[in-house]
């Protein structure tokens, strides 16, 4: 994906957000908005604030200042029920993939169907989780443990997870990271699969290059807690600011060779 699509509607729109944890300023008055239907990739160096950011889009983290609009709610504003119901159809991809170690693939992917759809049939449950699961290629994992899988196969069971109950946005933190180069690839473009199957408008936070060209409807890069430039990942690769330049030829320097 290569080109900026020219959506009227906003399904995030940040205004000026900032947080701070004791004296030190993480963002500061961040502006950034998710169009619908895209894939927005957050680039950045460590402890800009990426991931402080998709914490704050949830309310994992309190703001201190500003506005988070999801999805026509101000997220600042809700209580907690209200709240509840926004985060219900928002996907959080963590990092670690966050599967129940003690479940099975299968519990683990009926979970959050069943506590989010009350009183779903078990046949809907059955069939819902057996669509994910060929839809991230692992439909013979359902009865495996999470110790049984790879780290690449976990990442799609939580994948399968966050997808399974239709989520409107999705938010990814560091997909790649801790996978090979192959396996990382394979999930970038799963992530392209997953929006163009689910129509999801998705964040994406990560620091690997490769990723964000597979994926990217539109790049934006923080610096010092804010808004440093957007546009399309061909844009950043030829833009000469010092800062953007050495940022990508970094990555690309301490990528690991095929």
């Amino acid at each position: 994906m290569s080109t900026i699509k020219n959506k009227a509607e906003n399904v995030i729109d940040i205004q000026g957000l900032k947080k701070q944890f004791g004296t030190k300023e993480i963002l500061k008055g961040l502006d950034l908005k998710l169009h619908k239907g895209e894939n927005l990739v957050v680039l950045g160096k460590s402890g800009t604030g990426k991931s402080v950011l998709i914490k704050c889009i949830v309310r994992l983290l309190d703001p201190d200042e500003g506005s988070i609009n999801v999805l026509g709610e101000d997220m600042t504003n809700l209580d907690a029920n209200k709240l509840n119901e926004v985060r219900q159809k928002i996907g959080f991809l963590f990092q670690s993939g966050a599967l129940y170690d003690s479940m099975t693939v299968r519990e683990n992917l009926e979970f959050p169907l069943r506590r989010i759809r009350k009183g779903i049939k078990n046949s809907e449950v059955e069939a819902k989780v057996k669509e994910v699961l060929e839809n991230v290629g692992l439909p013979d994992a359902i009865n495996k443990m999470p110790s049984e899988l790879s780290g690449g196969m976990r990442k799609r069971i939580s994948l399968a997870r966050t997808v399974i109950v239709d989520p409107q946005i999705i938010l990814y933190d560091e997909p790649t990271t801790g996978l090979d180069p192959i396996t990382s690839d394979e999930i970038s473009l799963l992530i392209n699969e997953i929006q163009e199957k689910y129509k999801t408008s998705s964040i994406i936070i990560t620091h690997d290059i490769e990723c964000a060209r597979t994926v990217a409807d539109r790049v934006v890069m923080l610096n010092e807690g804010q808004l440093y430039k957007e546009g399309t990942i061909a844009e950043f690769e030829n833009d000469n600011d010092s800062f953007i330049s050495s940022f990508f030829q970094m990555k690309q320097n301490t990528k690991t060779p095929r």
